[in-house]
Order: C-alpha cells, then structure tokens, then sequence
C-alpha cells in the first residue's frame, strides 16, 4: 500500500524525476504492415543518480509484456508493479528492493498498434502497381516517442541510439544513420543501422516503404539522398541539389561539419506537418520535396527551398544543439527560419527573399497583437499543448526578433557568435539565456537585457511618431488588435529616414517616450545624395517625408501623426519608398485601422495609392487586405461591397494587363509569383474577363492535359474561376474538377483542386465539398488545403457543419494538430459577439489540450472583428467614398 501512495508523487508531473538518466538505447522495431501494429525490445543504458524504488519514464498507447533492470554487479532485479498512467503519460515501475546508484541496464519488451493519426509510429499507404498497400513511418517531435517505445522523452535526455528494424524483405528500411548490416529470414529482413551520434528522443526516426532514390555527395564527403516514390526519382532532384548546397553553405556559416556520415530525405504520402529535421532522416510530405516544371509553379520552387534549408539548418540549430526544454522551442524554430531565409537568398539572390521575409514577419505581429497570444519563451506544463507553439509565435515573431538582432548588432558579429555557440555548446542542451550569453561577449552588449522583453514577454508595441520643428516625438505603447491597453515595454531599436535613404539615423527608445533631435538631418546638403529608393527619383523631394523602422527590420508598428503621414503617402504617390517599406507603411494601416486606431476611410484611401503598384510583395499584401476588407465589409456594409470588388478589381487590373496569363522569356521568378496572386484575386472579385479567360484556358487543359495555355503558376485563378461560377444548378465545373482530382496522380495537381473547391459563392456546394473530408477520399492531411479556400459566403455554413460533424472530425484528427486546422479556418472568420459566445459554448465541454490557445485566439478575432465592423458602420460617408473609388479608372 505504501509503495502504491508512493506512486502518486509522479501523478500531473510535466516534466520527469531526475533518479535515472539514459545514456544509450539498443532498440529493436518489428512492424506487421498487414496486422498494422508492432512488438519490439528496448535495453536502456541508465545512471541512477540515488538509490530508488522507482523508474519512470514515458510511454503511451503501448502493452508492456516484459522489463527487467541489471546494475553493474550484473544482479537483476524485476518489477512487482508495472503502472502505466495515460493521463500523465508515463509507465511507473516499482521495485521491492532499491535500485543503487551507478550504471544499470534497463530491459523492456512491447507492442503498440501502428496508428492512423500521423504520430508516433504510424501507418501510412502508397500505390503500387495500382494497389493501395501499407507502410510505417515515425513522427515523434514533440512529444510521441513514447507511442513508439519506452523512453525518457524529453529534449534534454540525450542519448545514443542504436536502432534495428524487422521488415518485408522487399521493402526499404531507413534510420537516423546508416545501415551496416542486413539478414534475410524467409521474407523479413532485419536491417542493422549503425550507433548515432547523441540526440533526443523526439529525433529518433523510422521509415519503412518502397521508394526508388537519388544521391549526390557534398564537398566534404557526405553522402545525401532523395527517396521518392517509385517512378518519380527524378521528381526529387530539385530538392537534393538544394540539400547538397545548404549542407555545404551551413558548415562554413556555422564553421562546424556536418556531425553524420549521410543525410536522408524521404517523401512520406502520409504525414502531419510540412517537414520533419530527424536527424539525418528528414521526412516531409511528397508535395514539399518533389518537384517539377508542369505542376509546380514557382511558388512551390520556392516552398521547397525554403524547407529544404529550414529542416537541414535544423541538423545544427535543434539536433547538434537543442532547446533544454519545449518553453525554448524558439531556438530551434526561429532560428531555423530565420537562417533558411540566408540560404535562400545566398542560392537564389534574384529572388529578392530578405523582401519577401516581411510577408512571414506579418503573421507573427497579427498573432501577437492579440491578447491571447503567448511569449516567445512560453511555459509549458503539458506534453499534448506543446503543438499549439508550433505557431507564428515561435517561427515568425521568433526569427523576426533574431533579423531585428542581426541588423542592430551587425552580420559579422552575429556569425562569429553563432559559431562560437555551436562550438560550446555541441552535443548539448540549451536556453535561451545561453544564446544571449555568447552574443554578449562577441558583441561587448548586453544582448540579454535589451532582448528579454522581446521573449518574456508577450506583444510588441506600436511606436507612435509625432513631428515638431526639428524634432520627432516617439511613444511606444503595446499594440492589441483588441484596442485593449498593454503594460508591456521594451527596448526598441529604432531606424528612420528622412526624404532620402541616405539621411538615416538610429537609436534605441528604451523607455516610453523620447524625443529626437532631426535638424542635422534637415539641415545636411548633399546635392549627390540619392534621395530614393524608388523609381521615380527625380520626383522626390528630400526632407518632405519621414519613414520609421526602415526596410521593415523592426518587430513593431509605428503610427505617424496627420502631418507625417500625408506626406508619407506623397513619397509613396511619388515612388520614393522602397517596396519593402510600402509594404509596411500598408500593412501598418491595416494593423491599426483593425484595431480602430485609424477610420476605414483611411486604409481604402492609402490603397487607392496602390494602383499602378508592381513590386511582388507589396501587391501581395495589397490582395491579402483587399480579401479581408471585403469579408469585413460583407457584414458593415452589405449594399457596397459589389462596388467594393470593382474598386479591387481596378487596384489589380493594371499590375493584370502587364502580366498576362503567359508567362515570358527570361520572365523573373518574383513576376511568376505575382501573376498567381493577381489572377486568383480576380478571379476570386469576379472580374467578368478573368472568369471568360479562365474558363476557356480550363476547357482546353480538359481535352488535353499538357496544354501550355495553363501552367501550374495559373492553375489556382482558373480553378477559382470554375468554382465561382459553380452553382446548385450548374454544378458542370465542379464536378470537373471532382473527375480531375480522382484521376491525377500528381500531388501537386491535387493540391491545386483541393484548395479550390471551395471557393464556391453558393453554400450549398461548399457544404458539400467539406463532406468530402468526413469521407476517406481525402488524406486527413490535406484537410487543410481545403480548408483554407472557404469562400466568404460560407462561413456560416462551414461553422453549422463543424459544429454537427465535431464528433467525428474530432475521431478521425487523433492526437495530432489536424483539429487546430479546422478551427483557424472554420471559427476565426466568424465575425459577430453572437457567433464569439456561440463558439465559446460550444468547446466549453469539448476543449483539448491540443487546441485550448488555438481556441481562445481564434474567439477574440471574433470579437475583434465585430468591434471593427461596429466602428465602421459609424463611418456615415463610406458608400459614398466606395462609389467613388469604384468609379475611378
């Protein structure tokens, strides 16, 4: 009885006790594709640190047959209780007589099923020779090695790994290192893989499959493969030379080798995420490694790149060294966008990524303008809410902080103190203040107290500039879209230019308001000085206009005074702005009319600005607004917001007409991905010439598939255009499409159709697109494609279908992040204090740890978005203003 009392000490701990520590894991996976489940041994080497009745470790979803402990006297001891605790994840085993410190070895026999959730070790299917057959792979980060086999599983305990795997001979068998042995018993094989090099648990990986396979070698001698799927090798190409160059490109950054013999990446048809940095075996979805010219498009050039680098950057910022636990999750992830960024620009200069860098850096400040946001060091005491962090929080806001950091302190330093933390720190566990500690020293300043507020805390502020003579008055507040008031303050590295880019100045605002002497700015001549930026150079006139957080290096807002900003949008008028500052001149506007710091009058005015725009990133963002005002407006203002889309549809048309629907000659990649964006916001507005356009181009690509008249860059516009003009009574388009994506093979062509249909106007249809997912014609995996083409007039229906179907969806989505997909598409768009209280009804008795936060976010847009619309229904001049804006050419 006492030792059973014992036990509940372990009960609603988040993290494990600290008696035993492995060192090294001899495991051996047996996986029974036909009976989808597995068996396997475990042998723990351990260091018991005090004398103990109890080891506990993890494990989940597992039967536990056998377990024995041997201590370095070579005695055995057995358990006389083996508790698993589901709730608390782990499996307890007590012992009559105490353990003793020093070395041990822990023995566990078990078996689990292979899943249909995409976590731990799954199943998963792919076509051979037109037969759907089963395969197995692992998905473990964060927190789901345990569903595989017992083990400490968390990123601090580290160990060695030594893995073997039983299979169907036929089959390939793929670890975290190479094989160095394999033996053939009738038609199973086991496979032998070399020891690994010391890592988490959360890295450890398995995939068992047919793949065919292609290898090149960097300049060092590391040998790198592509496993595809068999008679697409060659879709794997694109991905493996990128892989080969940023392995090369991350060893002399980092001045560290590569620390594995091999680096593996593998197309799994079923998978969760986009990619995963196992060490040396990336997985990832076929879609985002497979790659080629009739269906990818640029856009998915780009993607790939930016993965690729991503998850091989990962092999040294999370792998080689790792976060101390999952509140520091921003060291791997931030880190690792922020650095695939600098890859891809350093691959793929042309493409202008540092630019297009912003479009990302939005999405972490719309995140975090929330009052349900999160640190970027955020607590977390519970192994199932770790996948809610996976967020623009950690990615977006994490790796813009790290660029705000690079840009103050400077390139060079910054690397030599990424190297020297990569040196002093391999092999090993970290926090963030490890990281600061290492930029102090190389930069002689204090890193940790300028940048603690930034990680500590949650939000950022909105910088609010006034002018007076030859002065400018700067106040920092936290921005809330809410419209909330913040306490939170930081240290604020400043950047601002005056009428020129050469006229510039810089300082830190480290408490809440300073004001700024500009006169040597004002009073400088320099007849040779460029004063733009921009095209039209000769049109700008110096001093006229200021520009706070240059090139947008800065995560914050800034909101100018009347003065100042009527002359900002002069210089934008004149093209005096780079494109990255228009871009967050709009997006700043956007930011604070939402938050109703700014009339709506004022952001359909800037955008009127816009018209003649064509830089990629800028018109970007001007369609990304243009979508959301005109869901905004559909409840504000519902007599105007046909006059709403023809103003839209002027803002694009000339941006349209230069590009066309074909691409040309030696066209640039940034065009490419523009002509995309244009045609689908057209489309999308219901410009009467885009849909004519796009329905022809649609119907020859029918009768012959290879047609050039759609590309893969153009696919998306048309298919918009066929589900827009689809209908309960003219459902021929629709089911087109249908008949398009059961017969294609091709993942991105099925990516293509998935996210457009439902994009329909008529709800009906949309209601029965989503049934689509209930069905299992869908992979659970690509529900987010089609979640995320909703058209906004079916908002309500989706909210009606999820909330009948809540059940089920719930069943089929498992453990994994599947269910967070479903309420950022389906519940954030809601838009009135009625639907807010429904939602928030509706998940009182339903809530998960997987989706709490997700939850709670998606709620206050909610009510942000009804505050909005109640603001701009005080605006009594708007549908004039709309009329006129409609009317202009």
């Amino acid at each position: 009885m006492e030792k059973k009392l014992d036990i509940q000490q372990f009960k609603g701990q988040f993290r494990l006790p600290k008696c035993a520590i492995p060192k090294r894991y001899d495991l051996t996976l047996k996986p029974d594709l036909s009976a989808c489940t597995f068996s396997g041994s475990v042998q723990v080497d351990l260091s018991i640190d005090k004398v103990t009745y109890f080891l506990v470790l993890n494990s989940l979803d597992q039967q536990i047959h056998h377990v024995s402990f041997t201590d370095s006297e070579n005695k055995k001891y057995c358990p006389s209780d083996v508790v698993l605790e589901a709730d608390d994840e782990i499996l307890v085993l007590v012992f009559d007589n105490a353990l003793p410190t020093g070395d041990g070895v822990l023995w566990i026999s078990f078996s689990g099923v292979l899943n249909d959730h995409l976590v731990g070790l799954y199943r998963g299917t792919y076509v051979d020779g037109g037969v759907k057959k089963n395969m197995a792979c692992t998905q473990f980060e964060p927190a789901d090695a345990r569903r595989c086999f017992p083990c400490w599983d968390e990123p601090a305990l580290k160990a060695t790994f030594k893995v073997a795997v039983e299979v169907p001979s036929e089959l390939t068998a793929l670890s975290n290192m190479p094989a160095i042995q394999e033996t053939v018993n009738g038609h199973l094989k086991t496979v032998y893989f070399e020891e690994s090099s010391t890592m988490s648990t959360y890295l450890v990986a398995v995939v068992v499959g047919l793949f065919d396979h292609i290898e090149d070698t960097t300049a060092s001698g590391i040998k790198v493969r592509a496993y595809c799927p068999v008679g697409k090798a060659h879709q794997g190409k694109f991905a493996l030379d990128i892989a080969v160059k940023s392995l090369d490109l991350f060893t002399e950054y980092f001045s560290m080798p590569y620390p594995l013999p091999k680096l593996d990446m593998v197309a799994v048809p079923d998978f969760s995420g986009g990619a995963m940095e196992n060490y040396g075996l990336i997985t990832s979805r076929d879609n985002e490694l497979l790659y080629d010219e009739l269906h990818s498009g640029a856009s998915r050039k780009q993607w790939i790149t930016i993965v690729v680098t991503h998850e091989v950057a990962h092999q040294w910022f999370g792998n080689l060294v790792t976060m101390e636990w999952w509140t520091h999750l921003w060291l791997n992830e931030g880190f690792a966008t922020w650095i695939s960024n600098l890859a891809t620009d350093r691959l793929f200069p042309e493409w202008k990524i540092w630019t297009q860098f912003v479009q990302d850096t939005t999405g972490g400040l719309s995140l975090d303008a929330l009052e349900q946001s999160h640190p970027i060091e955020v607590e977390v005491h519970h192994a199932r809410s770790v996948l809610e962090i996976f967020d623009a929080i950690s990615y977006e806001k994490g790796s813009a902080v790290i660029r705000m950091l690079q840009s103050y302190l400077g390139a060079d330093i910054f690397q030599r103190s990424l190297s020297t933390y990569m040196k002093r720190y391999a092999g090993k566990n970290t926090k963030t203040e490890d990281l600061w500690s290492v930029l102090s020293e190389e930069s002689g300043i204090q890193v940790n107290s300028m940048m603690d507020a930034w990680t500590k805390l949650k939000g950022y502020p909105v910088i609010s500039v006034k002018s007076n003579d030859n002065t400018l008055e700067f106040e920092q507040s936290q921005f809330l879209s809410s419209g909330s008031f913040g306490d939170g303050q930081w240290i604020v590295p400043i950047s601002l230019c005056l009428g020129s880019y050469n006229r510039t100045k810089n300082f830190l605002l480290e408490k809440q308001v300073r004001t700024v002497d500009i006169s040597e700015l004002l009073y400088t001549s320099d007849s040779n000085l460029s004063p733009s930026k921009g095209n039209d150079e000769g049109k700008c006139k110096e001093h006229s206009w200021v520009k706070v957080n240059i090139e947008q290096t800065g995560f914050y807002r800034v909101k100018y005074d009347d003065k100042l900003a009527a002359q900002l949008r002069k210089a934008i008028e004149e093209n005096c702005l780079s494109e990255t500052d228009k871009f967050g001149v709009l997006d700043d506007t956007f930011a604070l009319c939402e938050a109703c710091q700014l009339p709506f009058s004022s952001l359909l005015s800037l955008m009127d600005v816009y018209r003649k725009e064509f830089d990629y990133i800028t018109l970007s963002r001007l369609i990304k607004i243009c979508y959301d005002v005109a869901h905004i407006s559909s409840d504000s203002f519902p007599n105007s917001v046909n006059e709403l889309k023809q103003f839209f549809i002027n803002l694009l048309l000339f941006s349209a007409e230069k590009l066309g629907w074909e691409s040309v000659s030696e066209e640039s990649h940034l065009n490419k991905l523009m002509r995309k964006e244009v045609l689908m916001a057209l489309a999308t507005f219901g410009h009467s010439e885009t849909h004519k356009k796009a329905m022809n181009r649609f119907q020859t690509f029918l009768d012959d598939r290879n047609s050039p008249l759609l590309s893969a860059d153009t696919k998306r516009a048309a298919y918009i255009a066929v589900m827009r003009n689809t209908s309960s009574t003219n459902r021929t388009g629709y089911d087109s499409l249908l008949k398009l994506y059961r017969e294609s093979d091709e993942v991105m062509e099925k990516e293509h159709i998935l996210r457009s249909l439902a994009s329909s106007s008529d709800p009906s249809i949309v209601l029965e697109v989503l049934n689509l997912l209930l069905s299992d014609e869908i992979r659970d995996q690509d529900s987010l494609y089609l979640l995320s083409g909703i058209s906004s007039e079916a908002h309500e229906t989706a909210w009606s279908w999820l909330k009948e179907n809540w059940d089920l969806i719930s069943s089929k989505s498992g453990f994994g992040m599947q269910l967070t997909w479903y309420i950022r598409r389906i519940v954030s768009p809601l838009s009135t204090l009625e639907e807010a209280d429904e939602v928030e009804a509706f998940f009182a008795s339903r809530l998960k740890p997987t989706f709490t936060m997700t939850l709670k976010q998606s709620i206050e847009k909610i009510r942000i978005k009804a505050r909005w619309v109640e603001s701009i229904k005080q605006e009594q001049s708007l549908p004039e203003l709309i009329k006129s804006l409609a009317c202009r050419e």
